[in-house]
C-alpha cells in the first residue's frame, strides 16, 4: 500500500486526482500506475484499470488469479466490475471512497449474488494517509478555482 501511495502522490504532482494501485501476484509487483484522466482526456483512465490491463499483459493471461489489488481508494463500480472480470480475488484499499465506493460503500460488486466471480476486500489499510491526500488534493483544487 505504501507503493500505492507513493503513486497517488506523484498523480497529485501532476494535476490527477491521486489514486495509486499496485498489483501483487505471487509475492511479485506486475503492475503500478496511477490516474491518468486528465493527462490523457479518458474517464477510464483510473489506476486500477490501468494496473489491471497492465499486469494481464504482462503474464500473458487476463485472469488474474492469485494476485492482490492494493489502491488508495475504494474501486468505483467500474473498477469493481472489472475486478470480477479480471477475477482478481482479493482487493486491498485504503481510503472508503462515499460518493463512489463500490465494495461495501454505495453498492457492493465484490459478492453480488448474480455475479459468477467473488473478492475479498480490506479496507482501511493505511486510511488515513490516503484520506489526507485526497483532501489536501481537492482543497487545493479548491482554492485554486476561487
Amino acid at each position: 500500500m505504501r507503493r500505492a501511495l507513493a503513486l497517488a502522490a506523484e498523480a497529485a504532482l501532476v494535476g490527477e486526482v491521486p489514486i495509486g494501485a499496485v498489483i501483487v501476484c505471487e509475492g511479485q509487483e506486475v503492475a503500478a500506475e496511477r490516474n491518468t484522466r486528465e493527462r490523457d482526456f479518458d474517464p477510464c483512465g483510473h489506476a486500477e484499470l490501468i494496473a489491471i490491463r497492465a499486469a494481464a499483459q504482462l503474464r500473458r493471461d487476463w485472469r488474474l488469479s492469485g494476485c492482490t489489488l492494493y489502491v488508495t481508494l475504494e474501486p468505483c463500480a467500474m473498477c469493481a466490475g472489472a475486478i470480477v472480470l479480471a477475477r482478481l480475488p482479493r482487493v486491498v484499499y485504503a481510503a472508503p471512497d462515499p460518493k463512489g465506493g463500490f465494495c461495501g460503500t454505495l453498492g457492493d460488486l465484490s459478492h453480488h449474488p448474480g455475479l459468477n466471480h467473488h473478492f475479498e476486500v480490506v479496507p482501511g489499510v493505511l486510511k488515513q494517509e490516503s484520506a489526507a491526500m485526497l483532501r489536501d488534493f481537492f482543497r487545493r483544487l479548491r482554492t485554486k478555482d476561487r
